[in-house]
Parts: structure tokens; sequence; C-alpha cells
């Protein structure tokens, strides 16, 4: 301590500002493709979707689309493209997201 004030090395506090953050892909989600996310958590259908969203079937079908590539979710005949979409979500920083997570 100096006069009062903590003293820390210039070089540690240039690596911490200069530390990349991880990208996260649910940033590259549009507020729609969020809405499109947090009503495939509640575990709501495409229709349902559409109907709650008033977009049309191809419309959600596409945001759905857009939800698995920019969260790098691959079509495999093994995993459920809509269950690690909602876990990813569930598992990120999304506006309402962190209501499902903590009740």
């Amino acid at each position: 301590m100096a006069a009062g004030r903590s003293v820390i090395d210039p070089t540690v506090v240039t690596r911490l500002v200069s530390r990349r953050r991880e990208a996260d892909p649910l940033e590259s989600l549009t507020a729609r493709e969020r809405e499109v996310l947090a009503l495939m958590a509640e575990g709501r259908s495409n229709r349902a979707i559409g109907e709650r969203l008033h977009l049309s079937p191809k419309t959600v079908e596409t945001h759905v689309s857009a939800i698995f590539s920019k969260l790098g979710i691959q079509d495999t005949e093994d995993d459920n493209r809509r269950v690690l979409s909602v876990l990813t979500w569930l598992r990120g920083d999304v506006p309402g997201g962190s209501q499902l997570r903590d009740g």
C-alpha cells in the first residue's frame, strides 16, 4: 500500500485489461431469436411459438434454424438440437434465462 491506496504491478493490470473475453454464442442471437429460444425452453412447439409471437410457421423455423447455427449445434442422429439449445440458454446469461435457472 502506498499512501493508503493499493498498488498493483502495471504489467498485471495490462494483462487483466487486455485479456480477451471468450465469445458467448448467446450474444449473437437477435432479440427475436432470444424470444423464440425462451419459448422453446418453456417446451413450446414451433406452432405454439408462432401463435404466441404472431409469426408464420416458416418464420419460426427460420429463427430456430438460426439459433442452432449461431449456437454451433450440429444436426446429428444422437442429439436433440432443441434440448441442447435450451440447455445452452439456461446456462448462459440471457435476459429471461435467469428466472428459469434460479427457480
